[in-house]
């Protein structure tokens, strides 16, 4: 064979032994969350987008049930030295920490590895970025730590398209105090301020980005917030919002751009949140016991939560709610691949 074709073969079987073993990803489509590729055209694209079991969701009394079996979850792994570095990045749509596999959560039906986190926020002059909201109420940002089952999948990216493939974390934000831990990351965002740019930082305790009571939460089947919006998501949105500072918030809100660092028309980074999903006739499952407000539905209901069952009987005609575990989930669900960068 002459020498110049078995270079070239050779350059051949090269290429082809790089070539992505599963199905061709989706992040290569474009996506935005404003203009002619906004939220508004995503279920176009991605069809899931506009299906069913879409996150987020706004979190209200009528649709919150107390379920004993949900015991407080464990973060192991989460402690990480500062003489490891974590790899910060601008992916277009937010700021991505990528995480070691060896991070997971206990506490759920499978092993959940860690594989990212990253936040959601709003704008300067109307800083009401978080994707979930409270009985109507957005929060500063949200901070999503994404997971996937290591028990049935490789990586996030498999995962994904798989139903009980991911496990997400939810931190709500407020402003008040200034956070040390936060700031560990917020510290490096003009390391990362175009669309492609990253850093690497020390390593810090995910688990100091927690909320005080992490034993309580809400906990719903929903998707990803993001295209392709794959329904394959185990939420768990913290009750306990964690504070940082007007000063933090601000960094957060203006930052970043969308755009590469030679983009003739640079676009902010902000107000990358979904807005608030239908829940259809979903329940929403809750760790802890509340009393609600005393009007006639919040009584009727903070009495069932408070081991006062025929109480709530007597005085609605309804039957108490009761403390049913959280539905078992198929592993049938086969949907396209989308990238690990655009999950949640």
């Amino acid at each position: 064979m002459p020498r110049s074709l078995h270079a070239a073969a050779v350059l051949l079987l090269l290429c082809l032994n790089e070539q992505p073993a599963g199905p061709a990803p989706l992040h290569g489509s474009k996506w935005s969350y404003f203009g002619p590729d906004g939220e508004k055209s995503w279920s176009k694209k991605y069809p899931s987008c506009g299906g069913m079991l879409q996150s987020p969701i706004d979190l209200h009394s009528d649709i919150l049930q107390y379920d004993a079996s949900l015991v407080p979850l464990g973060f192991q792994g989460y402690n990480v030295s500062a003489n490891e570095q974590f790899l910060l990045t601008n992916d277009g749509h937010s700021v991505r920490l990528n995480l070691p596999s060896d991070m997971h959560i206990q506490g759920l039906r499978s092993r959940y590895s860690a594989a990212q986190l990253h936040l959601h926020w709003g704008n300067q002059n109307d800083p009401h970025g978080s994707e979930h909201t409270v009985g109507g109420k957005h929060f500063a940002a949200e901070l999503h730590i994404v997971h996937y089952n290591s028990d049935l999948y490789a990586n996030a990216s498999t995962a994904s398209n798989k139903s009980e493939g991911l496990a997400v974390l939810a931190v709500l934000i407020e402003m008040g105090s200034f956070n040390p831990s936060y700031d560990k990351i917020f510290r490096h965002l003009q390391d990362v301020k175009y669309k492609g740019q990253e850093v690497l930082i020390p390593g810090f305790s995910i688990e100091e980005l927690l909320p005080e009571r992490p034993d309580e939460y809400y906990r719903y089947k929903g998707s990803l917030t993001t295209p392709p919006c794959h329904p394959t998501v185990l939420w768990t949105v913290f009750r306990n919002p964690v504070q940082i500072s007007q000063e933090q918030l601000l960094a957060l809100e203006t930052a970043l751009y969308c755009t590469h660092v030679d983009d003739p028309s640079p676009r902010e980074m902000v107000n990358n949140f979904r807005r608030v999903q239908n829940f259809d006739e979903r329940l929403v499952y809750i760790s802890f016991r509340q009393v609600q407000d005393l009007t006639y539905t919040g009584l009727s209901l903070g009495f069932s939560q408070i081991g006062c069952p025929e109480f709530f009987q007597k005085l609605s005609g309804t039957p108490a709610v009761g403390e049913p575990t959280f539905p078992a989930l198929s592993h049938s669900t086969q949907l396209s691949t989308p990238s690990g960068s655009d999950l949640a």
